[in-house]
């Protein structure tokens, strides 16, 4: 019998790769500002094969692409008539995507996320938010999706809304807020306080995602653990945000003058990048503290999973290519390598 994800979790960690919209941002097909996932139905094979990859790299979970899918993002660009279908072909890709890996006991996920018209002092909009939750966890609920996640929400209240979408439609919860740079939550409600209201409102899992890099990340971490007896999730960018902005949605590269606008958020952020043994380090820290959900957001590429799942003792499909520098013509120590190769190495 097949085990659920709570199940998964009290037995040790489970690794969750998502970030869909940097990476496809990067690849050419879906673009920066919108950030609007048309990519599902306009090239299905290229969402498959990123599905494929973090599968590969030893994801756990394979989550539908269905953020910012919804119906106030489509309303932007003019093409909400095309929600349904967005969202169930995302359900269908991601499900397909698991079933090619039948040995791998692969998790599906729904997603929920940040709707950008909740006002706390609009009656009408957390009507309004309810509906579009409501109508993406059905088709999640109708997919047959093993639990939602709900994230890069930054009020309570919506929060709790989605919150209630999942649970009414029977489903397990995961709800992660996106953290602002002071560290709370825009109604000023501050982490471990924000994550044990959504405990008792009945989340299975709680936590963080996006916003913040992995150091940033942990530091709210101890106070989310100490707030909560549930499950703990974690999933930062990939990226080397700071306690002078802890955020990446404002960044400065100071070694480029050449960014329109100066922000280098969203497209400039190469230059904080993180690599792979920092996403494998936090994943670690995570696991050391029972913070079982662990991933990794906006960014996300498989060199940065496969890396956190060796990290967490696996060995992953991916692992077969796994780095092997003993066999560099200049770095490695096989004794069949050239010597004057090996001896001229720091010379290079």
């Amino acid at each position: 019998m097949k085990k659920d994800l709570i199940t998964r979790l009290n037995e040790g960690p489970v690794l969750c790769a998502e970030g869909y919209l940097f990476a496809m941002e990067r690849r050419g097909y879906l673009s920066a500002g919108a950030f609007v996932p048309e990519v599902v139905l306009e090239h299905p094979e290229v969402v498959s094969q990123l599905h494929r990859e973090f599968i590969r790299a030893g994801s756990d979970v394979v989550q539908a692409f269905t953020y910012y899918g919804h119906r106030e993002k489509l309303r932007i660009i003019g093409k909400e008539k095309l929600l349904e279908p967005l969202q169930k072909n995302a359900l269908k890709i991601a499900k397909d995507a698991r079933d090619e890996f039948k040995d791998l006991n692969l998790l599906v996920a729904g997603n929920v996320a940040n709707t950008n018209i909740y006002d706390p002092n609009d009656k009408k909009s957390h009507i309004e938010c309810q509906k579009m939750f409501e109508e993406q966890v059905g088709w999640a609920k109708d997919a047959g999706v093993d639990f939602v996640i709900a994230e890069t929400i930054t009020w309570v209240e919506e929060m709790k809304i989605a919150l209630k979408a999942i649970k009414d439609a029977g489903l397990i919860a995961v709800c992660n807020y996106a953290f602002r740079s002071a560290g709370g939550l825009r109604d000023g409600v501050q982490p471990g306080e924000g994550c044990k209201i959504l405990e008792d409102h009945g989340a299975d899992v709680v936590g963080s995602n996006c916003f913040r890099g992995p150091e940033m990340t942990m530091k709210l971490l101890p106070e989310i653990r100490k707030a909560v007896s549930c499950h703990v999730a974690a999933l930062p960018v990939p990226y080397r945000t700071t306690e002078q902005r802890p955020g990446f949605l404002n960044q400065v590269d100071e070694g480029c003058d050449c960014i329109p606008g100066g922000n280098a958020f969203p497209v400039a952020l190469d230059n904080l990048y993180c690599n792979r043994f920092e996403m494998a380090e936090f994943a670690k820290q995570c696991s050391n503290m029972k913070v079982n959900f662990i991933g990794i957001c906006c960014g996300a590429e498989p060199h940065h999973v496969r890396e956190m799942a060796v990290a967490l003792g696996r060995k992953p499909i991916a692992y077969k290519y796994y780095p092997d520098m003993t066999k560099h013509y200049a770095h490695g120590n096989d004794p069949t390598l050239k010597k004057h190769n090996t001896d001229a190495a720091k010379t290079l």
